[in-house]
């Protein structure tokens, strides 16, 4: 899978790009990941990429000439056509659904923002074919977002995660969070590790666990145990740890 990433500090991402499941994943051929320097499209000499907004008012914002040449210069490259997309907070909501999707693509353009916002006109002209948001805050620019997609969507790439098995066990893949996790030594400063854990039974291993992701998630983030579709299982372990309604 390639990406593109548009972006005026390439060098951000030279440490991130360069360690742990990533950085082998490169290694091995199974992600391409290309920088592109935004200044490098620039046709001002001092390789200015940014200018004061018309009708006055706070930072800077981001000229449409570098970005309208540089995703055309992305576009027109022989291979697959790129999905290409905007990290700014107008965008749908990235999640773990997204990343699955994007991860079915040949290629993902990532354009990051940066100032005080994009000259409309790019949005005009239709050279985004979506606007991607980590939430509703504010980053002072896209690299922070683009290495979360990169990070998140890769793992979803045949190979790049060693054990597949572990990613279907992620948090959020059924929907609920992830059950809690353990390992040496057995007990720690009073705090011991769960009995049954221990009890070479596989099913009673795979109830609770099952109990603990229902559990955690109910306490944790309810919003997604009302939008989860439960099994007759969940069902049951549900009425038993959300207890009786209160009185009111």
């Amino acid at each position: 899978m390639r990406f593109d990433v548009v972006t005026i500090f390439p060098g951000y991402f030279a440490s991130p790009l360069g360690e742990s499941l990533i950085a082998r994943a490169l290694d091995a051929g199974l992600l391409d990941i290309r920088l592109v320097d935004l200044r490098s499209f620039s046709d001002d000499p001092h390789r200015k990429v940014d200018d004061e907004p018309f009708g006055g008012g706070p930072g800077m914002v981001l000229a449409a000439p570098p970005i309208f040449t540089a995703l055309e210069a992305l576009r027109a490259e022989p291979g697959p056509s790129p999905w290409v997309v905007f990290l700014s907070p107008l965008g749908r909501r990235f999640d773990s659904r997204v990343a699955r999707e994007y991860a079915g693509r040949e290629r993902v353009v990532l354009v990051c923002g940066r100032y005080e916002g994009i000259d409309e006109r790019t949005r005009q002209a239709g050279l985004f074919d979506e606007e991607l948001s980590l939430g509703d805050f504010v980053l002072s620019g896209g690299e922070v977002a683009a290495l979360a997609v990169l990070e998140a969507v890769s793992r979803f790439v045949p190979g790049v995660v060693g054990d597949g098995e572990s990613v279907l066990r992620d948090s959020f893949e059924d929907g609920l969070l992830d059950h809690p996790h353990f390992t040496r030594p057995r007990e720690f400063r009073g705090l011991p590790v769960p009995e049954v854990l221990f009890s070479g039974h596989h099913e009673r291993i795979r109830l609770w666990r099952r109990e603990q992701q229902l559990r955690e998630t109910l306490r944790l983030r309810p919003d997604l145990i009302a939008a989860h579709t439960p099994t007759d299982e969940d069902r049951a372990i549900l009425a038993r740890v959300a207890g009786p309604p209160k009185a009111v």
